[in-house]
Parts: C-alpha cells; structure tokens; sequence
C-alpha cells in the first residue's frame, strides 16, 4: 500500500496529499526510471559518480515552472561538468522537447515520469489529488546519498534556489 502524507504542501492555498515515503537528508536516493525527449530510459544509477541536482515540477508550461527550469538551466551553465541537472514532470516527452526548443534549455535534461510514475512514487512527490508531481530540489551526492532535499510548501511558489545550488557546490 502506498503511503500518504498530508500537511506537508499546498496548491492555491488548499491542503494537497503526497503519495511514497517521506525521504531524509543522508538516506539512500531511491532508484527511478523515467524517459527522457527521445523516449529512452534514464534511471538514477545512469548518473553513478556525478552529483545530481533534480529539480522536479507540475508542468513546464506554467509560469513558474518556466521560470524555476530557466534558472536552474542558467545556474547549470556555471557548474562543473561532473554535476547533472535534471527537470522532472509528468509532462510527456514531446510537449517537454517542444518547450526546450522554445526556451533555449541546453543545459538541464527534461525527463518525464509519465509513464511508471516511479519518480513521484518513489521520492514521496506524487500528489494524490491533482496527479501531478510536488514542486521540489534533490541534490544527490556521488554515492547516491540525498544530501539536500526542499519540498516547496505552497505548489505555486519558488524554491530557495541558493541553497540547492550552495549544495551541489559543497559535493564538488
């Protein structure tokens, strides 16, 4: 049986259910499968070695998960060659390759969990009512192991882009 949480964020101000495990700083990141714009298969364990920044959003084609993905794509440019940033939405792969293209995104990988759901399943971000993915930052160190994690509170809001990025940089 799948676990839910509530209490834990907001969409306009109304409570929201997560479903999965709640996840903690220096636990084991779980495994995943998503695809990515060509439809292939990406999973946790193709990025062994690298530090992993995971930004994870509703929708690309909403107006803060434009912004937040932009400057993430930004921010990634001035990172090392051994850190990977990753988007995650259950948007599908072609409306994501299609977004890219009109945003210039070169920098960040858009992935889809659109079809095992196993991202929002297994990290605890899948919201039950809206089946859309919780507004969150994953910094995942090099063995594997969470070493940042921010669960956006109100869904429509920003993440603390500083503090994800100084976590990545503190791994490297």
């Amino acid at each position: 049986m799948t676990q839910k949480k509530t209490g834990v964020i907001t969409f306009k101000g109304n409570p929201m259910t997560l479903l999965g495990p709640e996840l903690k700083i220096g636990a084991a990141a779980p495994e995943f499968k998503v695809v990515d714009n060509g439809l292939q298969p990406v999973t946790l364990a193709d990025s062994q070695g690298q530090v992993r920044v995971i930004t994870v959003v509703p929708s690309l084609d909403t107006p803060v998960c434009d912004t937040m993905t932009r400057k993430f794509n930004e921010e990634a440019a001035k990172l090392p060659e051994n850190v990977v940033v990753y988007t995650v939405s259950l948007d599908l792969p072609f409306a994501q390759k299609r977004w890219c293209g009109n945003a210039g995104i070169e920098k960040v990988k858009t992935l889809s969990d659109y079809q095992e759901r196993s991202f929002g399943l297994n990290y605890g971000l899948l919201i039950d009512e809206l089946k859309l993915l919780a507004r969150a930052v994953l910094v995942i160190d090099q063995k594997g192991t969470i070493a940042y994690q921010e669960i956006v509170k109100e869904v429509t809001a920003e993440p603390d882009y500083t503090a994800a990025l100084a976590a990545a940089r503190a791994l490297l």
